[in-house]
This record gives structure tokens, C-alpha cells and sequence, in this order.
């Protein structure tokens, strides 16, 4: 094989990043040289119309998967700037409709398309078993594994009804981690009998249901993989996933600039290593810039002289993406989709304990909660009308003075996955003894809430979250 045609091999595997709302004369140059396709974050997007122009754009430089997370709930990239109008997958579960979620992610696919995307780094089907799971919480559609699956399967049957790709994330599993992948390398110390009878049941159900990509976890299984993370195991992505669980689609990896593949591994020896193991596609994240990739490119096509990786593995990952691609073109146009499903769901999900009297003047005090990097600095907050709003750190606020400003008004505070900050929860404890009328509202996990006070819980803290929150409490 010429070197021509082998980077063009090694170019296909990688889906890159680039910074602004247009596309750089490099990532044109690539995507007409072979490179995969694009991965779009937040900071690529402006509008609607604004990402169709890029997405023709780069679609006129070659035959690109182009791709996104848009999860609906926390985590938007189309959205991003202003929260999405569609509630997350713990709402979703809550309500435990799955004609409900299909509809909700129909609607999402149909906006990507409208956009010119065809990959959507979605849903996850991360069976969220620890509580103080850093990186996953609303993302998932809950804690029990059916649910879990029968929701990932109307979600991958939403999106791709609409010529959407789903990419089913995160395998083997990343429901039962304390730690963020993006910062270290989490492990999941399961049994093999409990992984497959827990965080391998959504998988199964996504193969069957024909989910079209599948991305990697950065986590280790050390029953599995040892001390190696799944994205880089061979016994994870061939012996479990291809062999063991018939999986014949695209494998998509998690971004490999996340720290659990880079401290260990470098960023050209983790793509190397993970090629070798199974994946297709690779997710190179926000953090590389075009010297970076062009490094990535050429260490694997070393790796092929050297014989770290077979040529044939690079022949294997073309052929499933030209499939990929294939499939992309075979469905019919595809409109936006009237109606306002994902307010609908939203309004569905909320839940209300205790009754809240009638809202005289507001005040409103959100509790700070740091982002995380999976979700980045989308906006959230009730935006209750007519109300004073203070948004306030935990370690900083004093409630005296903050139960001074609410004399004789409606006290509303407004946290995000409490159970998660001890500072979060002595200030609210503190605000709540005080004042056991105070309105508590959880736009996290609604695991911990205070004694006394009215609890409303919206499983999220997307636009539309927070929407039908203020509807119950202004009806």
C-alpha cells in the first residue's frame, strides 16, 4: 500500500475538533484528504442556521461523519448557550414512557438532521448505581437495568427512525463510578456475572434494536481489563463486544484527550492502542489542535510498519464507517417535527412533595453548583417571573442575611444534585430550619432532601426542566 493511501486509512479513523463557528482551511484539507469527520462542541454553535452552514461546508470538503453529543437534559452542544427545551434522561426514566422518550428522541434527531448532523453521541445507557457518580447522574435513565434498556432501545429507535446515528454510551459501563474519567481512570470492580446481568443489559438490548455506533468507556473492569482502560482492551472491545455480544456496528471512542487515556497513555499512543483493541472511530475531544492530530496520523500509520497494528484493522474500521455512511443517505429528508414534546415530557417528570402556598413577592436563592466537564457552563436556574434571584456559593453564603432578604416573602431555593456537596446541603438545612415554608427545588438526582420543607424535583436542569417547574409553582 502506498504511504498516500495508508494515511488516508489512518486519517478515516479520527474524528477531530477545531475552535469557531466555521471551519478552518485545515480540517477542509483533511476531510478531502481521508480524516473521518468532526465532533462539534459548544463553542461551534451560534444558531441553527449557522451550524447548517458549517455542516454543508464541511460535508462539500468530503464524505464526513459529523457528530455531537446532544443528550437532551444537561448535556447540549445545540443548546448550549441558552439549555436545551428537552429534558434529560433521568426525567425521562422517571416518567417511564417509552413511547414518550422514542418522541422526544425523534424530535432531537430531527434537529440534527435539519442541522446537517448525522451521528448524535447519544443516548446513555449507563445504569446509574452509585449515587455520587461524578460524571453520569441525570444522564442516565435511572438505576434499574430493564428500565434502563427498554428506554435506551426507544431512544436508539427515536434518533435513527430519523437517519440519525445513536452511539450507545459508555461500554462496558460507567453507572458505578466515583471518579471522572475526564480527570482519572475510574474503575468499575464488578463480577463478570454482575456486569453482564446489570451494566451490559442496555448494550445487549441496543445491539438487538440495531443502535449503529457504540462509544468506549475510560474505565477499567479489572475482571475484564485489568488495570487497562475498557477503551484500549481488546478483551473488552473484541472478546466482549464483537464475539460475545455479536456487536457488528461502528465502535466509537470517548474523547481520547480525557486524562484516563492521556496520563497513561499519550494521546497518539492511546488511538494507537485503542485501534489495535477494536474501535473504528475515534473521538479525538475539544483539546487537540490540527499538529496534534497530525501526529496522531502519523504514529498510526508507524504502527502499521512496525507491526503494533495490522493494516487489516484499519481496512476493518473503513469498511464498517463507509457502511455508516451508506446508511446515512438511505432514509428520506427529514423535517422538524411539530408540537412541544420535550416541554410535554418535562412537565410529565416533575414531581411535587408537600403544598406549596401561592408565591408572594419571590425570593429566589440558587446554590452554586460547579459544572462538570461532560456538560460544561450550560446555563441553568428556575427563572421563576417577577421573582429576586441571588445565585449564591455555599462556602460563602450566610443564611441570616439571606433569610433577612426573604422576610415576608415566598423563600425558594434551588439546588443541583444536593447530595452531592455537603455545603449545599448544611445551607439548605440551614434555610429550612428557619423557615419550614422554604420551597426546595432539586434540578439534580433527587436523592437528599431536607425535613420539613415542600421538595419539588425535576430530574434535570434543562430549559424545559425548569419551564415546568415554574408552572407548578406559579399555577
Amino acid at each position: 500500500m502506498t504511504d498516500r493511501g495508508l494515511r488516508r486509512l489512518a486519517a478515516g479513523t479520527l474524528l477531530a475538533a477545531f475552535q469557531g463557528t466555521t471551519a478552518p482551511s485545515w480540517v477542509l484539507r483533511e476531510l478531502a484528504d481521508g480524516l473521518g469527520g468532526v465532533t462539534l462542541f459548544g463553542f461551534n454553535v451560534e444558531s441553527s442556521d449557522q451550524v447548517s452552514a458549517l455542516t454543508a461546508q464541511l460535508k462539500s470538503a468530503g464524505e464526513a461523519v459529523i457528530s455531537l453529543d446532544e443528550e437532551g437534559g444537561d448535556v447540549t452542544r445545540l443548546a448550549y448557550h441558552v439549555g436545551s427545551p428537552y429534558p434529560g434522561n433521568a426525567a425521562l426514566g422517571a416518567v417511564d414512557d417509552t413511547d414518550l422518550t422514542r418522541r422526544v428522541y425523534r424530535a432531537i434527531g430531527a434537529e440534527l438532521a435539519t442541522c446537517g448532523i448525522n451521528l448524535d453521541m447519544a443516548p446513555d445507557a449507563d445504569v446509574n448505581t452509585a449515587d455520587d457518580n461524578p460524571v453520569i447522574g441525570t444522564r442516565s435513565f435511572g438505576n434499574d437495568a430493564a428500565l434502563v434498556a427498554r428506554h435506551t432501545v426507544a431512544a436508539v429507535e427515536g434518533l435513527q427512525s430519523v437517519n440519525v446515528a445513536a452511539c450507545v454510551k459508555h461500554f462496558p459501563g460507567h453507572g458505578a463510578t466515583r471518579v471522572d474519567s475526564h480527570l482519572a481512570l475510574p474503575v468499575v470492580d464488578v463480577t463478570l456475572d454482575l456486569l453482564r446481568e446489570r451494566e451490559l443489559v442496555p448494550f445487549r438490548a441496543a445491539i438487538a434494536a440495531g443502535a449503529k455506533s457504540i462509544m468506549t468507556a475510560h474505565v477499567a473492569v479489572p475482571v475484564l481489563t485489568g488495570a487497562t482502560p475498557a477503551t484500549l482492551s481488546p478483551a473488552a472491545l473484541t472478546t466482549l463486544l464483537r464475539e460475545e455480544l455479536g456487536y457488528s456496528g461502528v465502535v466509537v471512542t470517548d474523547a481520547l484527550d480525557m486524562h484516563a487515556i492521556t496520563e497513561g497513555y499519550g494521546l497518539a499512543g492511546g488511538a494507537v492502542r485503542t485501534l489495535a483493541a477494536g474501535s473504528d472511530l475515534l473521538c479525538l475531544g475539544p483539546e487537540p489542535a490540527h499538529e496534534d492530530i497530525t501526529r496522531v496520523i502519523d504514529e498510526i500509520v508507524a504502527a502499521t510498519r512496525d507491526g503494533r497494528l495490522p493494516v487489516s484493522r484499519l481496512e476493518d474500521a473503513a469498511a464498517r464507517v463507509a457502511e455508516l455512511r451508506a446508511w446515512f443517505g438511505s432514509g428520506p429528508a427529514c423535517g422538524l417535527e411539530p408540537g412541544r414534546v420535550g416541554l410535554d415530557a418535562a412537565r410529565r417528570a416533575v414531581r411535587l412533595s408537600g403544598s406549596a402556598a401561592p408565591l408572594v413577592d419571590p425570593f429566589v436563592v440558587e446554590v452554586d453548583t460547579p459544572p462538570t466537564i461532560a456538560v460544561g457552563e450550560v446555563p441553568w436556574g428556575l427563572a421563576l417571573p417577577g421573582a429576586e434571584t441571588v445565585r449564591v456559593k455555599p462556602e460563602e453564603a450566610d443564611p441570616a442575611a439571606l433569610l433577612a432578604q426573604a422576610d415576608g416573602r415566598s423563600l425558594v431555593v434551588v439546588v443541583k444534585d444536593a447530595h452531592r456537596y455537603p455545603g449545599s446541603r448544611e445551607l439548605v438545612s440551614a434555610v429550612v430550619a428557619a423557615r419550614p415554608d422554604t420551597v426546595v427545588v432539586e434540578m439534580g438526582l433527587p436523592i437528599w432532601r431536607p425535613n420539613g420543607a415542600v421538595y419539588l424535583a425535576t430530574y434535570g436542569a434543562a430549559r424545559a426542566n425548569a419551564q415546568a417547574a415554574v408552572e407548578l409553582l406559579t399555577a
